[in-house]
């Protein structure tokens, strides 16, 4: 045993040397600083996220045949430090949840005797393609089962005025929603569930609402939003059960989450995907006041064909008026004209007439003339 003095061990009976706690603390740590003296490297899971005086503390979990393996990471605030411009530069936040691959070296705590990694170092890449990885697994089961593009297959409403909101109340994001949907002036009705939208409890409470919100048939569509982050800051709209809870609701779903960049698997799936809360509620106006205004340029069509016809049949009414005056001063001319014919005609008809009647008088007289002599003849008279 190199570097142990006579007086750090005494013998047994077999003659085998037995350590204090402390020394084979020191014996432990000695040797894995030889074994190890470049540091290690190591993969898994963070879990049981805390900070405390700007120092981290956390579980590096991994599950195997055997049962979960779990050892414990100390990321001491100079450290994080000293990667906080590299982790910000890929959009990585760590916490619970998130994959990690981590360099840092092998200590035993002597007051606790507890092994654990003093974390100095992270590969961005490996969370980064964990996380891909993972998402492509996801969209893969999605679409395997018919639900990656089924709520875009529902009918978007005309106007869509009675909305289902999943949002973290209070917030920036909320705030900007709101106050956007406010001074349209227009009737938007809300029906609000207020969850976590990081965390834990994020997947969990994100799903139920969207499972819940549906049971209203009063509602035209659900919004999701949330305010900006990082990539891992917005994990949770990776979420499989989100996925499928948007892929199933019978009414539009959509997404605000406040990313430029990145799209989260609940974009994807979601029938409109907008870059922020502000751009989801411009969205809903847009689509309202276009309503509004064709409803407005169809009246106005309608009006104006009315007015067209209106005029159009007075015009025809005027032609009817003016043809029928003129027919009718044409009948009354032409029967003018049969009158004075027919007063023309009266005169000569008439002494014909009195000609034939004086004939026939004068025919008759001479017929009774004739017959009274004969008549006297017979008589003897």
């Amino acid at each position: 045993m190199t570097g142990m003095s006579q007086a750090s061990f005494d013998l047994d009976d077999g003659g085998e040397p037995t350590f204090s706690v402390g020394e084979l603390t020191a014996e432990i740590n000695g040797t894995l600083r030889r074994r190890f003296f470049e540091g290690v490297w190591v993969r898994g899971e963070i879990q049981g996220w805390n900070e405390r005086n700007g120092h981290a503390y956390f579980n590096l979990t991994e599950d195997t045949e055997n049962g979960r393996v779990t050892m414990s990471v100390s990321f001491f605030a100079n450290a994080r430090m000293r990667l906080r411009p590299m982790l910000g530069r890929h959009r990585l936040r760590l916490g619970d949840g998130i994959k990690v691959r981590i360099h840092g070296f092998l200590d035993v705590y002597g007051p606790t005797g507890r092994l654990s990694l003093k974390m100095g170092g992270i590969d961005p890449r490996y969370t980064l393609g964990e996380m891909a990885l993972a998402r492509d697994e996801v969209i893969r089961r999605l679409t395997a089962d018919g639900l990656f593009d089924r709520n875009r297959r529902t009918m978007f409403p005309l106007v869509p005025l009675r909305l289902g909101i999943v949002s973290s109340i209070g917030t920036a994001a909320w705030h900007d929603f709101t106050d956007e949907l406010s001074r349209s002036r227009l009737g938007f009705q809300l029906r609000v569930i207020d969850v976590r939208v990081q965390g834990d409890a994020a997947v969990e409470m994100v799903t139920a609402a969207i499972r819940t919100l549906p049971a209203h048939s009063d509602l035209d569509a659900i919004v999701l939003i949330r305010g900006g982050g990082s990539r891992t800051d917005l994990v949770a709209f990776d979420a499989e059960s989100i996925a499928r809870a948007i892929a199933a609701a019978p009414i539009p779903v959509l997404t605000g989450l406040g990313h430029e960049i990145d799209r989260s698997i609940a974009d994807d799936v979601a029938h409109l995907a907008l870059k922020t809360p502000t751009a989801c509620a411009g969205a809903l106006i847009e689509r309202v006041l276009s309503y509004q205004q064709r409803s407005e340029e169809l009246w106005e069509a309608i009006a104006g064909t009315g007015r067209q016809r209106v005029q159009r049949s007075g015009e025809r009414i005027d032609e009817m008026e003016h043809r029928i005056a003129a027919r009718t001063r044409s009948a009354t001319a032409m029967a003018g004209q049969r009158l004075d014919q027919y007063a023309a005609r009266i005169p000569s008809a008439a002494r014909q007439v009195l000609v034939t009647q004086q004939r026939r008088v004068e025919r008759a007289a001479g017929r009774l003339g004739g017959d009274a002599r004969r008549q006297i003849d017979l008589a003897g008279l």
